[in-house]
């Protein structure tokens, strides 16, 4: 009888360049200890200089890899169809100055933001005529209320992104950080669909 042998593919993996991509890489196994060791250790890919960022492995692929080296096994295979390879290239320190701009940059441009929508809705306006029900008086500037305002407002953004700089308040994601996976879940299967070539045919393709 074969021996039975589970597989689930990843759905992504970061390498390095010219680096070889391994089956222990790509997939969790489950397998008799007497191969589990050699199974881990078939070579799926090699990445070359001519790869660009992307690179998927197909099932179908990884189980016609393991049944030619394999003959007396059975494969299982459980969740994805394929795993996507990131190949990520050496990332240069960012220097002082470009952080340093990069930070004034979105600093003003987040107050520009805030001051524009409060024109849009005439906020000073408003919390002068709330002062002026609440007092019976009139005061242009009504700091009792714009102070505390001006507080709870940057309080309101740290609790919205659930962060003090690196630091997290609790474990729950922030809104950003839920539209930023369900963009990279996207764009995964945009990739998933389109750079590989098993996952289509077209009419003219022999």
């Amino acid at each position: 009888m074969d021996q039975l042998v589970y597989i689930r593919m990843r759905h992504r993996l970061q390498v390095n360049p010219h680096e070889t991509v391994f089956l222990k890489d790509v997939a969790q196994i489950i397998a008799d200890e007497s191969i589990l060791e050699e199974l881990s250790r078939v070579p799926l890919y090699k990445v070359t200089a001519e790869d660009r960022n992307i690179i998927i492995i197909d099932v179908m692929k990884v189980i016609k890899q393991l049944t030619e080296k394999f003959t007396a096994i059975e494969v299982q295979m459980i969740g994805p169809a394929q795993t996507i390879i990131e190949v990520v290239a050496q990332k240069r320190k960012m220097s002082k100055p470009m952080f340093i701009l990069i930070w004034l940059l979105l600093f003003f441009g987040a107050a520009l933001t805030i001051m524009n929508f409060h024109e849009d809705v005439s906020m000073q306006e408003v919390q002068q005529k709330i002062f002026t029900l609440v007092t019976g008086e009139i005061d242009p500037k009504p700091l009792i209320f714009q102070i505390p305002y001006s507080i709870g407002l940057g309080l309101g953004m740290i609790i919205f992104f659930n962060h003090v700089f690196k630091k997290r308040l609790n474990e729950e994601p922030s809104p950003l950080e839920v539209e930023m996976f369900n963009y990279q879940m996207d764009l995964d299967n945009y990739v998933s669909l389109n750079e590989n070539k098993e996952s289509m045919k077209k009419i003219d393709d022999h």
